[in-house]
């Protein structure tokens, strides 16, 4: 496993990937450690591909979206890349994307970082705005607060910790379903200074603010999670 671990911060036991045969695909569109994630999938039983090819992305069971640096750049790589074809046509497709760090901010509406304010792919609404905390970045453990009913946080206990590093969040959801027969967004939450979220479960788009890939055995369980919805 690359990356930190705590093992005293977890709350699974960690197991190396047994093979379920799923295809996961990295989206590498040059933002994002990809080799990490791809460990980390492996270790979570997925058979990993890193690729920037649009038809292995659109066939894959899962595509994991990662995302480091700002929010701008993340999104000029992702569209030269036509990721933003490839997540919006997955997803209308309901074929399951995970998006993390900056993967999941541009999933939101907008990013606004030194004034300046950017689009994202609209999935949901609302604004990536700067961490109001004592001390930003926002840099190592740190618990969640679990959304009821929690696929992705199955198997682990509330004093779980996670591996952050960031100075930009999302401190307000605004996600309104308008439609009774449509499951509201599973949203779960961390603070740091203020309230922001942490992690987001809508259907077959997953989000996570953390990094599981470098959250030792805790972010190895929440993959496996994923993986099995598959």
């Amino acid at each position: 496993m690359t990356g930190t671990t705590d093992t005293a911060g977890t709350g699974a036991a960690g197991s190396a990937g047994t093979g379920t045969g799923k295809k996961v695909v990295v989206f590498d569109y040059g933002f994002g450690n990809v080799r990490s994630a791809e460990r980390a999938l492996a270790r979570a039983g997925a058979d990993v591909e890193i690729t920037r090819d649009y038809d292995r992305a659109m066939n894959a069971d899962g595509l994991l979206v990662p995302g480091v640096g700002a929010f701008a750049a993340c999104m000029q790589g992702l569209r030269e890349a036509r990721g933003d074809w490839v997540v919006g046509r997955r997803l209308a497709g309901g074929r399951p994307v995970l998006g993390i760090c900056v993967g999941m901010q541009i999933l939101f509406a907008r990013g606004i970082e030194h004034g300046v304010e950017t689009e994202g792919l609209d999935e949901w609404p609302g604004t990536v705005g700067p961490l109001r905390a004592p001390v930003v970045p926002h840099m190592g453990w740190n618990t969640v607060k679990a959304a009821e009913g929690s696929q992705a946080f199955a198997g682990l206990d509330e004093d779980t910790r996670f591996y952050f590093v960031h100075s930009y969040a999302v401190g307000q959801w605004d996600f309104e379903a308008g439609n009774a027969s449509i499951r509201p967004p599973k949203v779960s939450w961390t603070t740091h200074g203020e309230p922001f979220v942490a992690a987001v479960e809508n259907g077959p788009l997953w989000a996570t603010q953390f990094h599981p890939e470098k959250s030792g055995d805790a972010g190895a369980q929440l993959l496996r999670n994923w993986v099995d919805t598959l």
